[in-house]
């Protein structure tokens, strides 16, 4: 299997052997490359036997011909240097990235290494940027990165500044480390043979992150049209958003898409917004411009286009929502985005959210009408828009709106896309609703984004391909 999927080096746990680790035996007519590791509990491995027999074992594979050899750093200088087996001194931290972590290089640095490994956690979004810095400015190979869902952007990453190679799981089921992600990931989605110093870097930040097809589709997209670009998730709490913002352009972040929870605290990030923007205090999107940080919001614009086409709106009829009472679902950056576009092109809006201080304040700047949560289902009206996540994956078996409530005829406009079969869509379907999947918003707005990023115009195919087979991988499975 390793052979088939092309692995160019593959790291052997033999700390992972539950009987007498037979090395000679590992090693003969293996298909690829190996680096043999031996990891202590303390590093973050399952060794159960003594640090002797250990060692023991790492010296064998060193005089069996191993490629490479693991070694902790304080007990590198334990296990001599033999033949072409090439030394990687590790050093490994679960709990966090050092404040000293380039004096700890420094030391490293002294141990015969001929590559360095460096994995630490990550706590904040920036010690990416810690991480990839000692990557970048090491004279000896070094592979440093973060581990952790928020380190993952720097495994992806550490090969732009220098690293001779990173670690991937096998699969998405058999991680080794935190933060870890699949080879297949790896390479298919991220591209990682391709990434090199002169890579350019896209994202998206949210918390959490993890569930974003936002990299599956862009990365998709970026592929075909042969760009040197490359679109990463970024976990970042609230609390580190202007600590990252102010990092991300130092290296080579052209341009974020932002999502749930930044769409308005990000506004104290940027200093030059559009007219969108300004008006619903909301931004999905930042280019990083020399000195400027535009702030853009393609939200409003797509929710408008999937909206005109599900009612059948000529594209030249400006107040095309005239004279129709659309409910929104939600308070947060979204929601207030549709409210403000249905009521610019016309419509009568009311705005309605579990939070009713937050549908308040929607209705007092938008000067809509506001409902409580529980008199939502007393609407009566054309359009019922979803800006909640209720419904989202994995809470797959809610609804913000009684199916009981829902009127025949009624467009239904569901903002989630994962699923893109949410209950509220079935719901409204066995009503007779006309149904706007969420999945149409997500791609038009990431076509426009795609063009504010990189000048082209998306190919909107290849995104909602990408996303079709991402959300439902076993379907497209060989």
């Amino acid at each position: 299997m390793l052979a088939e999927q092309k692995i160019p080096l593959t790291e052997l746990r033999v700390d992972f052997i539950t009987r007498d680790v037979d090395i000679p035996r590992l090693l003969r007519d293996r298909p690829t490359p190996v680096l043999v590791t031996c990891r202590r509990p303390q590093d973050g491995g399952r060794w159960r036997y003594s640090e002797e027999q250990r060692l023991t074992l790492l010296r064998t594979a060193i005089a069996q011909g191993a490629e490479y050899v693991d070694l902790e750093w304080d007990v590198a200088l334990q296990v001599r240097r033999y033949g072409a087996t090439k030394r990687v001194v590790s050093y490994h931290n679960f709990q966090e990235t050092p404040a000293n972590l380039p004096a700890i290089w420094e030391k490293m640095r002294a141990l015969d290494p001929d590559i360095i490994k460096i994995a630490t956690m990550a706590n904040a979004p920036e010690d990416n940027w810690v991480t990839l810095g000692i990557t970048k400015n090491a004279d000896i190979p070094t592979v440093a990165f973060c581990m952790g869902d928020m380190g993952t952007p720097s495994r992806i990453l550490c090969g732009k500044f220098g690293a001779p190679f990173t670690f991937a799981s096998i699969s998405s089921e058999k991680q080794l480390a935190p933060g870890q992600i699949s080879f297949d990931v790896m390479r298919n989605t991220y591209h990682y043979d391709d990434i090199k110093p002169s890579t350019k870097i896209l994202g998206v930040i949210a918390d959490p992150v993890a569930h974003s097809m936002s990299p599956v589709i862009h990365n998709a997209c970026l592929r075909k049209d042969g760009l040197d670009v490359v679109y990463l998730p970024f976990r970042v709490p609230s609390e580190g958003l202007d600590a990252f913002i102010q990092q991300a352009a130092k290296f080579d972040v052209l341009g974020l898409s932002v999502t749930i929870p930044h769409k308005e605290r990000i506004l104290r990030c940027v200093n030059d917004i559009d007219n969108d923007v300004s008006a619903v205090k909301a931004c999905n999107t930042v280019l990083f411009r020399k000195n400027l940080r535009e702030g853009k919001n393609t939200d409003i614009s797509a929710a408008m286009q999937v909206l005109r086409r599900a009612c059948e709106v000529p594209d030249d009829q400006a107040m095309g929502f005239q004279g129709r009472k659309a409910l929104v679902l939600g308070g947060g950056g979204v929601a207030k985005a549709i409210a403000w576009g249905l009521q610019k092109q016309g419509a009568r809006v009311y705005i309605s959210a579990r939070n009713r201080q937050q549908a308040d304040v929607i209705a007092a700047d938008l000067k809509i009408d506001s409902l409580e949560w529980e008199t939502r289902q007393n609407f009566t009206g054309d359009l019922l828009i979803n800006g909640t996540p209720v419904g989202m994956f994995p809470n797959m078996n809610e609804t913000p709106f009684p199916a009981e409530a829902m009127q025949e005829g009624m467009v239904v406009f569901d903002t989630i896309y994962n699923p893109q079969n949410t209950l509220l869509i079935k719901q409204a379907k066995a009503a007779g609703c006309r149904v706007v999947y969420g999945s149409d918003m997500f791609i038009e707005q990431a076509a426009m984004q795609y063009k504010y990023f990189t000048g082209r115009t998306a190919d909107k195919t290849v995104m909602a391909e990408a996303l079709r087979r991402a959300i439902n991988p076993a379907k497209y499975a060989d």
